[in-house]
């Protein structure tokens, strides 16, 4: 069962457990600059507003109706991250045009341990983008469809689906019965500027430092019967409004703003083993590349930046030592 709650999908699977529920939000955030160096996690600057499709059909192509699901308005070359909450683990599929977003292969809805095609829900508390490397991936950033930017095109040759899927598999309740409560006792897990196309899809943007976490649990400890998946369809904020009557949040700072202004950046350190980067979204060009390629001329707003204000978050479940 999938809810829509406070800008939030929640996932629950009562018939596997009563605790089987999880959460994910879409947050906005900066686009780091698109220069190939290594830039820390930039803020969270709130939740996109999600809308059910079903409430906006006779204005949204047909195919959107056949998807369901719900959808977010985001600007052109605006940034995204995805939250992932909850304490009972489930392993989460997550793809940008049904290309998946860990291992760079094309959608199906079955979990693979090699390559490691899914995050897991705790371990995994969010994920910025395309997993490029062992240590780093490239920004989810918003491009029109049909213009060669997304992953999607860039991998597959064709712009169709766009959007992002997202498909959760909860823990099999007798694996978390018998060996996931062991740990509760510790556990407190807390612009470039064209006409405006509507559908949306993600591309490669700036080079972020995030490692994509090994499942340790083992492939088995997924429950594959109980299932759920949602398309998050991505509109254009310059259409959304003619679509819902609402008013689309406000354009995000650039980074150099951010920067300038002293606001904190983050950067993220947890002793867990992490899964290798994706040959074929490692090839992906950026979309600060690409801009270059198709205009000959940069891409607005992307002047390198030297984030001063850096701090540290650490995984709930590590003490730092200090000095004494």
């Amino acid at each position: 069962m999938i809810e829509l709650r406070d800008n939030s999908l929640v996932f629950s699977f009562p018939e596997v457990h009563p605790d089987a529920t999880c959460t994910i939000r879409f947050q906005r955030t900066l686009r780091i600059p698109d220069d190939n160096r290594e830039y820390p996690l930039p803020p969270g600057l709130g939740s996109f507003p999600i809308e059910h499709v079903d409430d906006h059909v006779e204005r949204l192509p047909e195919s959107w109706r056949r998807h369901g699901g719900v959808m977010i308005p985001m600007w052109q070359s605006e940034a995204m991250w995805i939250r992932l909450g909850g304490n009972y683990p489930c392993a989460v599929q997550i793809a940008a045009g049904k290309i998946n977003a860990v291992s760079g292969r094309r959608w199906n809805d079955r979990l693979t341990k090699r390559p490691q095609n899914y995050v897991v829900i705790p371990d995994q508390p969010w994920l910025d983008g395309f997993n490029v490397s062992k240590d780093h991936i490239r920004q989810f950033v918003a491009m029109p469809l049909g213009e060669g930017y997304t992953a999607e095109e860039q991998l597959t040759g064709s712009a169709e689906h766009g959007g992002l899927q997202i498909k959760v598999y909860p823990m099999k309740a007798e694996v978390y019965e018998e060996v996931w409560k062991l740990h509760l006792s510790w556990n407190n897990h807390v612009m470039y500027s064209v006409a405006p196309s509507m559908e949306m899809g993600l591309a490669a943007g700036g080079l972020m430092r995030q490692e994509i976490y090994k499942d340790e649990y083992g492939i088995d400890s997924w429950d594959r019967e109980h299932t759920s998946r949602c398309f998050v369809h991505i509109v254009n904020s310059e259409v959304y409004e003619s679509i819902t009557g609402q008013k689309p949040p406000h354009a995000p700072p650039t980074a150099e703003d951010y920067t300038k202004a002293g606001l904190p950046w983050f950067d993220y350190y947890a002793d867990k083993p992490a899964i290798e980067g994706s040959s074929e979204l490692a090839g992906l060009t950026s979309v600060a590349a690409k801009v270059i390629e198709k205009t000959g001329s940069p891409l607005e707003d992307n002047a390198p930046v030297e984030p001063k204000n850096v701090k540290v978050l650490y995984d709930p479940l590590l003490v730092r030592e200090g000095e004494f």
